[in-house]
Order: structure tokens, then C-alpha cells, then sequence
């Protein structure tokens, strides 16, 4: 499934340019018995399968070999939500190990013993851990210096300043007859600042009163 979506656009042209690498390990690789298993049945009933302890051991071991400074991250819906923050910190660090679980989840004594952190990419079930690894890995790249074209604009993103982002506006200068707001137009680079400064305001406040203290203004 890798590297999927971020072999592609600015986050593939970044890994060919070796701004970051990825390597992935086959947890299959290390499984037990003939057939290479990786899972069993949950101890004390129940449906699904969990994926093994004396599975999943190995393969972060192999993991740390190649990376021993690297956090080692679980992907799983009960973890941490993913922030902006998160993915600061991650961009600044060494890189990181993610492990993407799959059926029930994973032999909770591999999480104890590895100190694994569990991040969460929202309130809802994924098939599996990977495709939540790749919006963790995504929200991290484009954080990279020599990612994005013009860094600066990653200081005006949602959730960067506490805010969510302001609405944009291109040509036409009028569409569907809803014209581009005058204050854009005008010039006045001020005056453009306390327009998007308001905005944010009120769309934080609305839709998100959790990221900002700001009460809902009326509209502007």
C-alpha cells in the first residue's frame, strides 16, 4: 500500500529528491510457522483477530536497527487525536516508526513493552492502520524544508495560529453572481489583514469554539 498517495505530487517529488525516505517492513516476515502467521484469536473470546506479540517484537527490534532514535507510533483509533502541533514535532525529529495494525488491533503487551505513543487520525474505524500512517506521514512531509514551494504559506494554514484559515477567492472577479469581496480588491494591505483576521475568527468560533476562546462575532 506503500508509498501510495505520497509517491505522488509535492510529498512524491520530495522523496525522490531524498528530502525524506521511507522504507517499509513486511510484518509477515516474521511470522510463525510455515504459513508465516501473524495473528491469532483474541484470549477470553470474542470475534476478529489480534495481531501477535512474538510477532510484532521482531519486527519493531528490526525497525529500531534502522532507525534507534525514531518514536515508535501506533496507529489506532483509541490513541491521541493528531494535531498540527504533533506533526511539528514529528517534522523536527528524526523520522519515526509507524506501526499499522489490522483486524482487531494488536496484542496490548506489545504497546506496554515498547512504550508504543497511539495516535488517532479521527473519531471513526479504518479498515486497518495504513491509511491512517499515510495521513500522519502526509501532515508531517509537507512540513519539510525544500516541500513546499513557498513555506510561508504554511503560516496562514488552519489550526497554525489557533484559527482556523480564512476563505480565499481567485478570478473570475464574479461567479455564479457572487462577486469576490471588495476588501480584497482594495489594495490596503491592512485592511486585507483585519478582513482575514475577522474571518477566522468567526469560522473558528462557529465551528470549532474548542480550538479558540473567541465567542462567535456576527457575521461579516
Amino acid at each position: 500500500m506503500f508509498p501510495g498517495p505520497l509517491g505522488t505530487s509535492l510529498a512524491g517529488q520530495a522523496l525522490d529528491a531524498k528530502i525524506w525516505s521511507l522504507e517499509t517492513i513486511q510484518i509477515r516476515d516474521f511470522g510463525i510457522g510455515k504459513h508465516r502467521q501473524v495473528d491469532d484469536s483474541p484470549t477470553g473470546g470474542g470475534a476478529g483477530m489480534v495481531l501477535r506479540a512474538d510477532v510484532l517484537g521482531p519486527a519493531l527490534d528490526h525497525a529500531k536497527t534502522l532507525n534507534p532514535d525514531a518514536p515508535q507510533i501506533y496507529m489506532s483509533p483509541r490513541g491521541t487525536r493528531l494535531t498540527q502541533d504533533m506533526a511539528h514535532t514529528l517534522a523536527a525529529g528524526p523520522g519515526a516508526t509507524i506501526l499499522c495494525g489490522r483486524f482487531e488491533g494488536i496484542d496490548e503487551r506489545v504497546i506496554e513493552h515498547y512504550g508504543l505513543t497511539e495516535i488517532s487520525i479521527g473519531d471513526y474505524v479504518l479498515s486497518g492502520g495504513e491509511l491512517a500512517g499515510m495521513v500522519l506521514l502526509d501532515a508531517v512531509v509537507r512540513l519539510l524544508p525544500g516541500v513546499i514551494g513557498a513555506p510561508e504559506s504554511l503560516a496562514h494554514e488552519s489550526f497554525e495560529n489557533g484559527l482556523l484559515e480564512y476563505p480565499h477567492y481567485t478570478k473570475p472577479r464574479e461567479w455564479q453572481g457572487r462577486p469576490t469581496p471588495d476588501v480584497l480588491l482594495s489594495g490596503d494591505h491592512k485592511k486585507i489583514a483585519a478582513w482575514r483576521q475577522q474571518k477566522s475568527e468567526h469560522i473558528t468560533a462557529e465551528r470549532r469554539p474548542d480550538l479558540s476562546d473567541v465567542k462567535v462575532p456576527k457575521k461579516p
